[in-house]
């Protein structure tokens, strides 16, 4: 009997063994897998662009004549006083050498005006006398028809006469002035450079047209300039705006006083708001080739200059522009979010093993989306879950690891 006894428990220990060999033969595998824990926080959509710095009023001195303009008085960031401080110095053009020929042309047509010039005075002289005794029959005829001696016609052909030779005489001076002109026209064709430089002008002085700092010099050395040619740009580098260039689809939806957030200038991040969207857009060739109809977004930077004495005009900056945000949003990542049967769902995890839940899916970002139902705030869900990663599964945190 005690013999069958221990028989009885080495068969059951056996048993036992065995039956526990084969549970870890054939177990599952828990499958390693990342958590993430469903929590609120802010979410944002941001539509991303580079931009550059511009002064907002920026004031171009040109040269008013064509000449020569001298070595720049000022620098690029020198302080200038509108009204105050000469920018730049232009030299009119000296005129050049005569040949022979050149100079017997001018000397002719000098001629030709004294000798017009000389018709004219006699033309006047002549006008003058017709005056003269125009008016003097005028007046005695006058007088006769006072004491009835003349017949009124008579006065009407001498005031006729009298108004005929005032004509002639204001004619006669205008044409005096004609011929002056003519004649400095022809004796200025005769001016030259000299060699002591007696004729020389000198430079013309132009001011600052308006407070602030030089932006840009064109040519900080001397050279030859025609009118109206730029020579040097001032603004206040205070008074900076942003400019970013986006595709029109993003443009329009941006909302009213749209918040931006300022990177990669060189400083800390600084903040920014929606001026307004300029009004035409233009077409540009993408990188790849591609045509997109882009327009030009401006923004107030809302940081006190004080914090930004480094930025100047035209640098290069990074805009993150807010079309949407919430405050208080459940967030799960998109890589915890998959497609099934025409529904969103996530994996959640319920001790060891996992529950595929449907889950409603608000707005989204390119890391996040907003939960509007099926996860709670605390609830761990599955990040990247794998292919084979199916409800009911065992798993296992792979920190753990």
């Amino acid at each position: 009997m005690a013999h069958t006894s221990r028989n009885i428990v080495l068969g059951l220990i056996g048993v036992g063994i065995a039956g526990g060999l084969l549970y870890v033969t054939f177990r599952p595998e828990p499958v390693p897998v990342d958590l993430h824990t469903v929590d609120r926080g802010h979410f944002e959509i941001t539509v991303d662009a580079d931009g550059t710095t511009r002064v907002v009023e920026v004031f171009e001195v040109s040269a008013p004549i064509a000449g020569v303009a001298q070595r720049s008085p000022v620098r690029v960031g020198d302080p200038v006083t509108g009204g105050e401080t000469v920018v730049a110095l232009v030299e009119p053009i000296s005129p050049g050498l005569l040949d022979a020929r050149t100079r017997m042309q001018s000397e002719a047509a000098v001629t030709e005006a004294e000798a017009a010039l000389h018709v004219a005075e006699t033309d006047l002289a002549r006008a003058r006398e017709d005056y003269i005794f125009a008016k003097s029959h005028f007046d005695r005829t006058s007088e006769l028809v006072e004491r009835g001696v003349a017949s009124i016609t008579r006065l009407e052909e001498a005031q006729q006469l009298f108004a005929i030779t005032d004509a002639a005489l204001e004619a006669a001076n205008a044409r005096i002035a004609q011929a002056e002109g003519g004649l400095r026209r022809a004796k200025a064709a005769l001016v030259e450079t000299s060699g002591n430089g007696e004729n020389d002008t000198c430079c013309m002085s132009l001011l600052a047209p308006a407070d602030g700092v030089v932006l840009d010099i064109d040519e900080v050395s001397t050279r030859p300039v025609t009118s109206g040619e730029r020579l040097l740009t001032i603004g206040d580098p205070g008074q900076i705006e942003l400019v970013a260039d986006l595709l029109t689809s993003d443009a329009v939806s941006l909302p009213p006083n749209a918040r931006a957030t300022v990177e990669r200038w060189g400083g800390p991040p600084l903040q920014a708001k929606l001026a307004y969207v300029e009004p035409a857009a233009r077409m540009k060739v993408s990188a790849l080739g591609i045509e997109e109809q882009r327009v030009d977004v401006v923004f107030d930077i809302t940081t006190p200059p004080e914090q930004r004495p480094d930025l100047g005009h035209e640098f290069a900056v990074y805009l993150r522009i807010v079309t949407y945000e919430e405050e208080d949003a459940l967030l799960i990542p998109l890589s915890a979010a998959f497609r099934t049967d025409n529904y969103w769902a996530a994996f959640r995890a319920d001790g060891d093993r996992v529950t595929r839940v449907p889950v409603e899916l608000g707005a989204r970002n390119g890391r996040f989306a907003v939960v509007e139902s099926g996860l709670e705030p605390g609830d761990r869900i599955v990040e990247h879950p794998r292919d084979d990663l199916t409800d009911g599964a065992l798993i296992e945190e792979r920190t753990t690891f």
